[in-house]
């Protein structure tokens, strides 16, 4: 059985509820099948106060062996260094020491949300708390734990990000570490899983027909495209949000939400409004990261130019109006 502590620091508790969504198995019955063994959450476990603090003592004392240590929300550091803006409840000591003490002794270290991997809400605006990500500070490397650290593994911190993550993003990591299959290879230069992303959250989004046009969207709520007026982040967002629907069927674009990044460093910080794309000279900044820029403004041309009169009218309406046209077979 593999020992799995799960903490939490600055953020809204948004990773856990999106990990209660799990399904297929649920989360507690694929620990169980999986070989780990949950030693503390704070909204799964019963032990709380001196339980929970004899536990972590327990760890550290090398009583009790820690193989993976996940950590969701940001590392609140201030102030002053001091970490003193979050204490860890009855031990008067602040929570960025039990998580750089634990992360020394843990087998793997895994960072669950941005808020964990990069700081993300909790380090927007003045980030007066100085928070900070595991081993990012936004895209820089470094954060609390310093770009070089390596868990006892010998392999660095598992970002798992996302804002909230989907649950299958985290249980497929933890699948993957209990079955000795995880390494650094497997990672982005963010430290992301590679099984999410290296895809885009464009691919399978059910608006694509609309992209293809460049049949774009005007208002929220509009069935079109909504990269090109409605700041859609969709063509360069590394997850797979469209191919692997929550509940089977739920992402922001299927809510009619444009995709705002959110498994990016940074992405809380975009400098306009999440519902806008900045443009120079009418053509939007935020391009496909794939294509250069000259072919894809020729090509959304000819797109336009092509478009059927049935996408033109249905991408600026809140329902289907025109639907595909039947072609009868001749004789």
């Amino acid at each position: 059985m593999l020992n799995l502590l799960w903490l939490q620091s600055g953020g809204c508790g948004g990773c856990s509820m999106s990990l209660l969504n799990a399904e297929s198995p649920d989360v507690l019955t694929l620990f169980e099948n999986a070989g780990i063994n949950l030693l503390w959450h704070p909204s799964l476990s019963e032990a709380t106060g001196d339980e929970c603090i004899a536990m972590l003592e327990g760890i550290l004392a090398g009583d009790i062996i820690l193989d993976i240590l996940c950590i969701e929300g940001s590392m609140m550091t201030g102030p002053m260094g001091t970490g003193k803006f979050h204490i860890l409840g009855g031990t008067g000591k602040p929570m960025i020491e039990w998580v750089k003490a634990l992360a020394d002794i843990a087998r793997y270290t895994v960072a669950v949300g941005s808020c964990a991997a990069y700081g993300c809400i909790t380090a927007a605006g003045a980030n007066d708390t100085d928070a900070t990500g595991l081993q990012f500070d936004g895209e820089m490397a470094g954060g609390l734990l310093g770009k070089d650290f390596t868990s006892q593994s010998g392999d660095q911190v598992v970002n798992i990000a996302g804002c909230p993550v989907h649950p299958d993003w985290v249980t497929e990591t933890l699948m993957s570490i209990a079955l000795g299959e995880h390494n650094d290879e497997q990672l982005d230069k963010f430290g992301r899983p590679r099984m999410y992303a290296d895809h885009l959250v464009h691919h399978g989004c059910s608006r694509n027909e609309f992209y293809e046009y460049k049949a774009s969207a005007v208002d929220m709520g509009d069935r079109g495209c909504m990269m090109e007026n409605m700041g859609c982040k969709g063509t360069q967002a590394h997850a797979d949000c469209n191919s692997r629907p929550w509940n089977g069927q739920g992402s922001c674009t299927n809510g009619g939400y444009p995709c705002i990044n959110c498994t990016a460093p940074e992405f809380e910080e975009p400098g306009h409004s999440f519902c806008q794309t900045p443009k120079i000279a009418g053509i939007p900044v935020g391009l496909p990261t794939d294509m250069p820029k000259a072919w894809f403004v020729a090509l959304a041309q000819l797109s336009k130019a092509a478009t059927p009169e049935r996408l033109k009218k249905n991408a600026i309406a809140e329902q289907l109006i025109y639907p595909p046209t039947i072609h009868k077979r001749k004789g």
